[in-house]
């Protein structure tokens, strides 16, 4: 499971980093504590000229013929083994693959105690990565409004990430970008590409339990314990 994690980048490093073009109506600046339900960058194909675009996104997937946006408080994350299976992520694992922008992430390992342990994760060289992502826009039928929402992948975990979960998000390469959204035949899907991430380019340390408050949004979240 992928419940919350952090981005240092603002607008301006995403788009670099993705290229694309950040809106100039967009004011992207680094959030610590990133939780579910909350707006985030996402990047996507454009509908029109399958360009990457860099959009706002709700955290919290709501796939199109759900008929209560409720539903999206529970589908933060998708498991990469039946995402092509499931009628939650059917069509979304096949027209709405994107990236999720990150600079890192946080697992709680359970104790013997009643206090949980936070540990950040990030990858070794402090680059922002990309998990690899699904959306689809919902639109509420009481307002005709719609709304875009995304769920990070997750894969079982790597060396590093397995003595503090059972779970990992599914990170992409960024040679894998390309593939992981351009449009595929069915058959052919580029779920190959969720897979644990190499352990040995990834680093890991502990961190404050005031991260487990969403109310606590500060750089120094992340720092070591």
């Amino acid at each position: 499971m992928c419940g919350r994690y952090y981005r240092r980048s603002d607008g301006r490093r995403i788009a670099e980093t993705f290229g694309v073009v950040c809106p100039p109506s967009f004011d992207i600046s680094p959030s610590y504590n990133i939780a579910p339900q909350t707006f985030q960058p996402v990047v996507r194909l454009s509908e029109d000229t399958f360009e990457r675009k860099l959009v706002l996104m709700r955290w919290g997937f709501i796939p199109h013929w759900a008929r209560d946006a409720r539903i999206g408080h529970d589908t933060i994350n998708a498991k990469c083994e039946k995402v092509t299976t499931g009628a939650m992520f059917r069509d979304a694992i096949r027209y709405g693959r994107c990236l999720i922008p990150a600079d890192g992430f946080f697992q709680w390992q359970e104790n013997a105690g009643k206090v949980k342990q936070p540990f950040a994760i990030s990858l070794k060289d402090g680059s922002l990565f990309a998990f690899a992502g699904l959306w689809e826009r919902w639109t509420d039928k009481t307002t005709n409004r719609p709304q875009d929402t995304y769920a990070i992948l997750t894969t079982e975990p790597n060396d590093l990430i397995a003595s503090i979960h059972d779970r990992m998000p599914a990170i992409l390469a960024a040679k894998d970008y390309e593939r992981w959204m351009a449009p595929a035949d069915p058959a052919h899907l580029p779920v190959d590409l969720l897979r644990p991430y190499p352990a040995e380019e990834m680093i890991t340390w502990k961190i404050d339990v005031r991260v487990g408050d969403v109310t606590n949004d500060e750089a120094t979240l992340i720092g070591p314990r």
